[in-house]
């Protein structure tokens, strides 16, 4: 999420939305109408008109991380809409037109799902415009006490406190754990 939200910054588009959705913290069944948005009535909870966030995100950025966990059937739309820039809203019938770019994140190897057939091969390729191939934080230790730094320094900011430094026997303990949990961890210890 950090490079999706710097590129959204450093973009055309940074005076723009950025809204990010973790398709696998959103139940399959709810995904739908999450990004896309439903009319009143299009389902028992629709009781009025739901922006989705790819409307939200119109002119700006929409990240979807963990996009591996998206259904088929969502590929299909999510799909439609990179090719004609159009949705409907479930249980809509009028056409939405957004201007958005797409980033998408994984840790799942959407090759090998493309192989086995759980990844819709054609949305892979149009993602794969300019891949990026972030190593796992464990793969590149020398970022571990940089990027503590940076955590430390923006939470003192946020919460108004005195940001000293980082002991040289934290930075040994920081240096040999394995990471399993990648930057997410290392940003929540903070």
């Amino acid at each position: 999420e950090y490079f999706a939200n710097l590129i959204h910054r450093m973009s055309a588009r940074h005076d723009k939305p950025f809204v990010e959705v973790n398709c696998a913290a959103i139940p399959r069944e709810l995904l739908e109408s999450e990004l896309f948005g439903h009319e009143e009535g299009a389902c028992t909870d629709a009781r009025a008109q739901k922006l989705g966030l790819m409307e939200m995100a119109n002119g700006g950025t929409l990240f979807l991380d963990e996009i591996g966990e998206m259904s088929p059937m969502l590929q299909v739309k999510l799909l439609r809409v990179l090719e004609r820039r159009t949705f409907k809203r479930v249980g809509g019938t009028k056409d939405i037109t957004v201007n958005v770019r797409i980033i998408s994140a994984t840790n799942q190897d959407l090759e090998r799902m493309v192989r086995e057939g759980t990844f819709r091969e054609d949305l892979y390729y149009r993602l794969k415009v300019v891949p990026l191939y972030v190593p796992p934080l464990r793969e590149r230790k020398e970022d571990v006490v940089p990027l503590s730094r940076l955590f430390m320094d923006r939470f003192a900011r946020q919460f108004k406190k005195a940001f000293k430094n980082i002991s040289s026997a934290a930075e040994r303990m920081l240096n040999d754990y394995p990471w399993p949990g990648n930057i997410r961890e290392l940003r929540h210890l903070f």
